[in-house]
């Protein structure tokens, strides 16, 4: 008796969950569906705008890292779950040129760079060197100046970084190194720098700001406005714009053409409005201007870009010296 119970309850509850199942799927199917590589940081501002302007209950944000979604982007195509994207413009334009998967956006604002037309900037990320200055001062460290002073062998085990593999927030540091030492001696001083990182080569481009802030490592690489944010906490966190420069990435919104008129509709509107209305709050946590008339104060000292355009191509290329420079 007590195993026929049993079983009725069981079975009763795998009813009650499949139900539960099928009516979120209902309710999903209503709902704009965003992917994002954003940080947490971007995701609650982008959340509150959406709120705010009277889309709160209308969306679900599924946060994935950069390369996750990238691949998802070029393997999936139009068919992806998503309905708008959050992401590097250079992915969104190399998946666009494989897959032809996005619709025309447009805003009143003005660029100041110009981009496609299938998608609107909504941050710029910039890379520097963090500092845990208790840290530094405690083990009688030099502050370095450049991410080139990184190599020195003085910072052996002490450094945490982003793997390029994995994030995009390392392609910045490969960046500057490559543009200003070319790829024969910069792929030497990767090789050096990666050996002061050891067991500190991170997977995630919040991983170094974390270890920075525990005072597991003195120093880190990554986005600029963690260490502000840090900083700001009253935490012991500085930030120094590498000589090589503050290289830069542009995140953008894209609407997925899913070939249905009245979701379309709806997802426009909100890319339209996370590119425009939540502009405000994003550039005071990313401080590098993209639209004409904006002004940051606390502008990168080295704001620089990579002189050509950004691709998954050129991601790879770089991909390719930083593995090298790891053996």
């Amino acid at each position: 008796m007590k195993k026929k119970t049993v079983r009725f309850l069981t079975v009763a509850c795998s009813a009650i969950m499949l139900a539960a199942c099928s009516n979120s799927s209902a309710n999903s199917n209503d709902q704009i569906i965003i992917y994002s590589n954003a940080d947490d940081e971007a995701i609650e501002v982008i959340q509150n705008t959406l709120n705010d302007k009277g889309f709160e209950g209308e969306y679900i944000i599924q946060s994935l890292g950069t390369s996750e979604l990238g691949g998802k982007l070029l393997a999936e195509g139009k068919s992806i779950e998503a309905d708008v994207v959050t992401m590097a413009s250079y992915y969104i334009d190399s998946a666009e040129t494989q897959n032809d998967m996005f619709i025309d956006l447009t805003s009143s604002e003005s660029l100041i760079d110009e981009m496609t037309n299938i998608q609107l900037p909504i941050l710029g990320n910039v890379g520097a060197i963090f500092v845990n200055t208790e840290m530094l001062a405690q083990k009688g460290l030099d502050t370095p100046k450049s991410l080139k002073d990184l190599a020195d062998p003085q910072y052996k085990n002490l450094i945490s970084i982003p793997n390029i593999m994995d994030s995009s927030t390392g392609w910045l540091l490969v960046q500057a190194i490559i543009a200003e030492y070319g790829e024969e001696e910069g792929q030497q001083i990767l090789a050096d720098l990666i050996q002061n990182v050891g067991p500190h080569l991170e997977s995630s481009g919040s991983g170094p700001i974390k270890k920075v802030k525990t005072g597991e490592v003195p120093l880190g690489f990554g986005l600029r406005a963690q260490a502000i944010d840090a900083k700001e906490e009253g935490l012991p966190i500085d930030y120094i714009d590498p000589t090589e420069g503050n290289y830069s990435l542009v995140e953008s919104v894209a609407v997925v053409d899913k070939e249905d008129d009245e979701k379309e509709k709806k997802a426009q509107e909100m890319a339209i409005t996370i590119a425009t209305e939540a502009r405000e709050g994003l550039l005071k946590q990313y401080p590098v201007t993209l639209y004409e008339g904006e002004t940051v104060a606390d502008e990168p000292a080295f704001l620089k870009k990579w002189e050509t355009t950004l691709t998954v191509d050129l991601l790879q290329q770089h991909q390719a010296i930083f593995e090298i420079a790891k053996q």
